[in-house]
């Protein structure tokens, strides 16, 4: 296939559209070896990508410094350029993470329910691959090891498409992807990459690749996600940005809310899971609100604030209606002042966008209210919002954040990508 960057004409229209189907159709022979391979094959293929990854280290890192160049020629954000960035530190944590993947309990012919009907019919729910899945991606160039790796465990075939940002950093680790399927005797059109930069690929998977593609999971930004969600013919697992909140509550411990806070903002920037906006209880301004705005400050976080907040705290600057609903993804926060643990529910309910909320308090009724009342994917208890994240759920990895409530919801690991089958046992039974 052809590498483009801008419009293609006629012609190159109708070549990528031959090719894209062509990966299609190969994705779906390989998902049905798939389908039926053993545990320990998948194992082997998944130790044999971690392997890889660390031998080609030095590829991989010459491959990142052309597009982290080309991040800075485009004057791309801080908070994005750490995102696409890689390092030793980083290759190695995507290997050992490939590992983890490698070490979990097989995913596919559980039995996750069995029963038996009065006429003697045993029934058993089975989980099974999903099938074919495309993952459209922006930024960081891990994904492309968390999501192969996540959907080979889970007996599924997959289509990659990264970002132009991350182009050469995904296409070298893709490299190394294959070269674990080749040696543990699978397919290699069991993972993919689209080898373009043509936007135009981007359609054709949301089209489903002549019905090839069982599910599309988009990872990236809110333009992104939102033109999946509009655009695909296919079912999707997708969030459209991460408003994510932090109530302090007044019987919150003062250091833990402090530590919390930092991390939940500063800790990294610009993923999802960092939050956007900081609601403090009324009743605690006095002891808990100059300790935690004066800790985010030194770390250089810029405070957008509520009138109550900003007439109190000088080096805050006002918040515009607009704060509340934007990601920042950045060293910004905004910070407002609630009536307690109903005020905090009511205005995340106005602005969460359902990804993850957090409560820091010592009190269990207020914990419970919090729980009961918000309807997030992920809450948490006096815990950082950065732990909105499927390593740290003890899934390995993640392929995102799914903030939907159709059958994967939260981190999207290994068995939000499976399905399931019944399978109906019975001694010569006919129905009357």
């Amino acid at each position: 296939m052809l590498e483009k960057t801008g419009s293609p004409d006629l012609n190159d229209n109708q070549k990528l559209h031959a090719d894209m189907i062509d990966m299609g159709r190969k994705a779906r022979k390989a998902a049905a070896m798939l389908a039926t391979a053993t545990g320990e094959r998948k194992h082997a293929a998944l130790i044999g990508m971690s392997q890889a990854i660390i031998a080609n280290r030095e590829n991989i890192l010459n491959a990142n410094a052309i597009d982290m160049e080309n991040g800075r020629a485009s004057n791309m954000s801080p908070a994005f350029l750490d995102r696409l960035e890689l390092n030793d530190q980083r290759i190695i944590a995507m290997a050992n993470g490939l590992k983890d993947i490698a070490a979990l309990d097989e995913p596919v012919g559980r039995i996750l329910a069995q029963w038996d009907r009065p006429n003697g019919l045993h029934i058993e729910r089975v989980s099974t691959p999903l099938g074919v899945i495309g993952v459209i991606y922006e930024s960081r160039p891990n994904v492309t090891a968390d999501a192969g790796a996540l959907c080979l465990k889970a007996g599924n075939a997959v289509i990659l498409r990264g970002g132009s940002d991350s182009h050469y950093s995904s296409r070298a680790i893709h490299a190394s992807m294959e070269k674990g399927l080749e040696q543990a005797g699978l397919p290699i059109d069991a993972i993919q990459m689209v080898p373009t930069t043509d936007r135009a690929a981007v359609g054709e998977l949301l089209k489903g690749l002549d019905a090839n593609i069982d599910v599309i999971v988009p990872r990236g930004g809110k333009s992104l996600v939102a033109r999946v969600q509009k655009d695909a013919r296919v079912p999707v697992f997708a969030h459209l940005e991460g408003i994510c909140h932090v109530y302090i509550d007044k019987s919150a411990s003062l250091q833990m809310a402090i530590d919390i806070v930092v991390n939940s903002k500063m800790r990294r920037t610009g993923i999802c899971g960092s939050a956007e906006t900081l609601l403090i209880d009324q009743a605690a301004l006095k002891t808990h609100l100059f300790p935690i705005l004066d800790a985010l400050s030194k770390t250089g976080c810029t405070i957008r604030a509520d009138d109550t907040i900003h007439k109190l705290y000088q080096r805050s600057e006002a918040a515009g209606p607009e704060d509340w609903t934007t990601e920042y993804l950045d060293k910004i926060i905004t910070v407002g002042a609630v009536d307690g643990v109903e005020g905090a529910i009511s205005h995340i309910n106005r602005y969460s966008s359902n990804h993850t909320d957090a409560i820091v308090s010592e009190n269990p009724q207020n914990v419970e209210v919090f729980f009961d009342k918000i309807d997030s994917a992920i809450l948490l208890h006096n815990a950082s919002t950065q732990f909105a994240d499927g390593g740290e759920f003890g899934m390995g990895a993640e392929i995102g954040i799914a903030t939907g409530k159709m059958h994967a919801r939260g981190p999207v690991g290994v068995e939000q990508l499976t399905s399931f089958k019944y399978l109906v046992h019975g001694t010569g039974q006919t129905r009357p």
